[in-house]
C-alpha cells in the first residue's frame, strides 16, 4: 500500500497559491505555475520509481522453543533486501491476545546486507501464541510517498506456567536451606515424631528424649533425634474461575497461583510428600491423585498446563464438597483462591469451613498492591478521595473475611504476588515441624 506523507500534502498545498497567481498578479506568470507543476509529478514520479521494495524482499522470523509466563522473551526478525540506497525501516508485528502488543521498531538496511530487529514477547496467557505478520513501512529518498507491506510469519509459540522461575527458587531453597526473602531453616532434626538417630546426650538437650535402655547398653548417656513426619498428602487446589483470569501486574491470578503451587508442589515431594492437583471453577476441571517421588513433578506441571481460563463465576460448595469426597485421609489442602466482598465470599468461607473439619486447610489469597497504593495514596482531590474509600473498603471487607475463616480454624495467607509464594513455602514448614497435619 503506498500512501502520500505529510511532506507530499504540503507541496500539494503549496502549489494552489502558484497557480492561482497568473489570475490574481498577471497572465504572463502561467509558466512559473506549469514550471511548479511539473516539478512536483516529476518529483512523485522518481519517488515512485526510487522508493519501491525490492522483489527480493523478505522478512524471516526466529522464535524461542517455549514462553514462560510472566517472563519476557524476544522474537527476532531478519530483514533482507537488495536497496540501492540506506533505507530505515519500521517494524510492527501483528500479535493475537495471548501477546502484549509491542512498540514499531527501526531498522536500517543498505545494499545486499541484512538486518535483524528484536521483537519483544510479552505473554499474557497461557497457550499457544501466534505472531501472525510483519508490517514493515518506509518512506521515498524524498519523503513524499510511504509504502507499507504486510509479510505473513504464522509463528507459533507455546506458553506455559512459568517451570524456570519455579526451579530457580527451588535451588536456592535445597542449596541455602533458606530463601533470600526471609523462608525460616526447616528444622528437619529435634522436632516431629519420626525417629531419626542416636546421639551423645549434651547439656541443653530436652531430657524426655533421653534413651534409658541404649544408654544402659553403650555406658553413656544417649538421646534420640526426631524429625518431622513424611509421606503426607499435600492437595493443591486452585480456583480458576472468573475472578483469577483477571490480570495482576500483568499476569493473571490464576498464573500466579499456578507458578506458587508448583513451586510448593515440588518442595513438599522433595521433602517426602504426596502431592495432587485439583482445580476447580462452576464444576471439578482437573484433579490427580496425590502421589511422591520427584517423578511426579512433571506430571503435575503438564496437568497444571492444562488449567484453563474460565469465565464461569466458581462453585464452592459443589467443587470443595467433591474434593472432600475423594480425599480418602486427612491432608493439607492448599486453596489458592480470590474474593471481592463479604457478600459474594459467603458461601466460600461456610464451605472451607466444613472442609478444614476433616484436613487442615491452608487459604491462599492474592493481594492486589495497586488497591494497596490507593489506599495509602494521600488525595488531592475529590476524585482520587473517591478512589481511596472505595479500596478502603475493599480492604476491610477483605480483612473481615480473612478473620471469619481464621476463626474457623483454617490457616490464611494473604500476600502479593511478589511474595506468595515465599510465603506459601514458608508456611507450609511450619505445618510440617509442628506437625499440624
Amino acid at each position: 500500500m503506498i500512501v502520500p506523507t505529510r511532506r507530499a500534502v504540503l507541496l500539494a498545498a503549496a502549489g494552489f497559491p502558484v497557480a492561482l497567481l497568473p489570475a490574481l498578479v498577471a497572465a504572463a506568470l502561467w509558466p512559473l505555475w506549469a514550471s511548479a507543476f511539473a516539478l512536483s509529478v516529476a518529483a512523485l514520479v522518481a519517488e515512485a520509481l526510487f522508493g519501491r521494495p525490492p522483489r527480493d524482499l523478505a522478512v524471516r522470523g526466529r522464535a524461542p522453543a517455549v514462553l514462560y509466563i510472566g517472563e519476557e522473551n524476544v522474537l527476532e526478525l531478519e530483514l533482507r533486501a537488495t536497496w540501492g540506497r540506506r533505507v530505515e525501516v519500521e517494524v510492527v508485528c501483528d500479535f493475537d491476545d495471548l501477546l502484549a502488543a509491542q512498540a514499531p521498531r527501526r531498522a536500517e538496511l543498505a545494499g545486499r546486507g541484512a538486518s535483524v530487529v528484536s521483537i519483544p514477547l510479552v505473554p499474557r496467557r497461557r497457550g499457544t501464541a501466534e505472531v501472525r505478520a510483519a508490517w514493515l513501512r518506509w518512506q521515498g529518498p524524498l519523503g513524499l510517498l510511504e509504502w507499507t507491506e504486510e509479510h505473513p510469519l504464522q509463528v507459533s509459540v507455546p506458553v506455559v506456567p512459568n517451570v524456570r522461575a519455579v526451579r530457580g527458587a527451588a535451588l536456592r531453597f535445597f542449596s541455602s536451606r533458606q530463601f533470600l526473602a526471609g523462608l525460616k531453616v526447616e528444622r528437619h532434626l529435634g522436632d516431629g515424631s519420626e525417629f531419626e538417630a542416636l546421639r551423645e546426650h549434651s547439656p541443653g538437650f530436652d531430657s524426655r528424649a533421653i534413651d534409658w535402655k541404649a544408654s544402659a547398653r553403650h555406658h553413656k548417656m544417649l538421646s534420640r533425634e526426631y524429625r518431622a513426619e513424611r509421606n503426607h498428602s499435600v492437595v493443591v487446589a486452585v480456583d480458576s474461575g472468573r475472578l483469577m483470569a483477571e490480570p495482576l501486574l500483568g499476569v493473571p491470578k490464576l498464573d500466579h497461583a499456578i507458578n506458587a503451587s508448583l513451586l510448593l508442589a515440588y518442595v513438599a515431594l522433595k521433602t517426602g510428600d504426596r502431592v495432587g492437583l485439583f482445580a476447580f471453577d462452576d464444576g471439578v476441571r482437573l484433579f490427580t491423585e496425590p502421589q511422591g517421588g520427584v517423578h511426579a513433578f512433571p506430571v503435575l506441571q503438564r496437568q497444571a498446563a492444562r488449567v484453563r481460563y474460565s469465565q464461569a463465576e466458581t462453585n464452592f460448595t459443589l467443587s470443595l464438597l467433591e474434593l472432600d469426597r475423594r480425599l480418602r485421609r486427612r491432608s493439607l489442602v492448599v486453596v489458592l483462591t480470590d474474593f471481592v466482598d463479604t457478600v459474594t465470599a459467603e458461601l466460600m468461607v461456610d464451605n472451607l469451613a466444613r472442609l478444614g473439619r476433616d484436613h487442615l486447610v491452608v487459604f491462599v489469597a492474592l493481594r492486589d498492591v495497586n488497591v494497596d497504593a490507593l489506599v495509602a495514596a494521600h488525595p488531592r482531590d475529590l476524585d482520587t478521595l473517591n478512589r481511596a474509600m472505595s479500596a478502603h473498603d475493599l480492604v476491610r471487607d477483605r480483612d473481615v473475611v480473612l478473620g471469619r475463616l481464621r476463626r474457623q480454624g483454617v490457616h490464611c495467607l494473604d500476600a502479593p504476588p511478589a511474595a506468595v509464594s515465599s510465603r506459601l513455602i514458608n508456611h507450609y514448614l511450619d505445618v510440617k515441624r509442628r506437625e499440624l497435619v
